[in-house]
């Protein structure tokens, strides 16, 4: 096949609920890049692998024991064939038909080198986490921006920057913002398209959201271990969150059950975020499993230290 401008890799574990949406979503795209699929999938065990191959993905495997986010990224990226690298969430769907145009345009305009795109909720996305959407994916685009923030659920990328920088393979989450760091300290460009937007879908048990929490702050304390996060700074922010969702609330629809809802949400949020900042380096590999597959992992390996605030 000819070489395609943009490879569109998207990593899967058991996403059949919206794949999908999200292939027929990239179908229906308006752009002037030409672009191949490749998903990587890590053991699903569901219809994952029927959808991708229904809509002519390149599909590659990586298994359980091997899988981090930066590796499975790293893999798709070896195999891909595009001048540039868009990489989506499984459980993320194109807003409109012009977001792969306006995800890739800074790249190929040589704005930037990195660049990330809006995320919003859909109708049963918490509350709260519509607001965290909302906090950091803005109404209007940076490009470039200042900071090394960046999300690898909606971004793009110069395939050449990969091969330089590369994903590291053993943090916990957050090898975007890894990335996105050593870029601008060699004076590269992270960008925010506003105007690349997608639906981020999340259907998580109030456990599911802890775990997300506490891998990305157990890299966070990697990535920039200055950063320390005291019981009193935790108390403070989830009073702070909790006043502002409900605050944001309307009115008419604020009831006990989305009051709990703001409750459970934060709580676990910041719990999970000060359990990560307060782990070790290394990880066992029964808590990497309930990190990488929250799904198929049996029990909390972090009840007897989890703490009550």
């Amino acid at each position: 096949m000819n070489k395609p401008d943009v490879s569109i890799i998207i990593r899967t574990l058991n996403e059949q609920r919206y794949l999908g949406d999200l292939l027929q979503g990239i179908k229906d795209q308006q752009t002037k890049f030409t672009y191949e699929i490749v998903l990587i999938d890590s053991g699903s065990t569901d219809s994952t692998l029927n959808i991708a191959k229904q809509f002519g993905c390149r599909i590659l495997h990586i298994s359980r024991d091997e899988f981090s986010f930066g590796r499975s990224l790293n893999r798709a990226c070896e195999a891909s064939l595009g001048t540039f690298l868009v990489l989506v969430s499984g459980h993320c769907i194109p807003y409109d038909q012009h977001w792969l145009q306006n995800l890739v345009k800074p790249l190929y305009a040589g704005s930037v080198q990195y660049c990330y795109g809006r995320q919003v909720g859909g109708p049963h996305t918490y509350l709260s986490e519509s607001q965290i959407f909302s906090k950091y994916f803005p109404k209007s685009s940076s490009l470039p921006q200042e900071g090394f923030y960046c999300n690898n659920a909606n971004s793009s990328l110069n395939a050449d920057v990969w091969r330089k920088y590369r994903f590291d393979e053993d943090l916990t989450g957050l090898e975007d913002m890894h990335l996105a760091m050593r870029l601008i300290a060699q004076k590269g460009l992270v960008g925010y398209a506003a105007n690349a937007c997608v639906y981020h879908l999340h259907h998580e048990n109030w456990r599911q959201i802890q775990r997300r929490f506490e891998r990305e702050a157990l890299a966070l304390q990697q990535i920039s271990p200055e950063i320390l996060l005291r019981r009193r700074d935790i108390i403070r922010y989830f009073v702070r969150a909790v006043f502002g969702d409900i605050m944001r609330k309307p009115h008419q629809i604020l009831n006990a059950v989305s009051v709990y809802k703001i409750f459970r949400y934060r709580f676990h949020q910041y719990l999970g975020s000060y359990n990560g900042n307060h782990l070790h380096k290394r990880v066992s590999s029964e808590l990497r499993d309930t990190y990488f597959y929250p799904t198929l992992s049996k029990g909390n390996p972090l009840t007897s230290r989890s703490l009550t605030l």
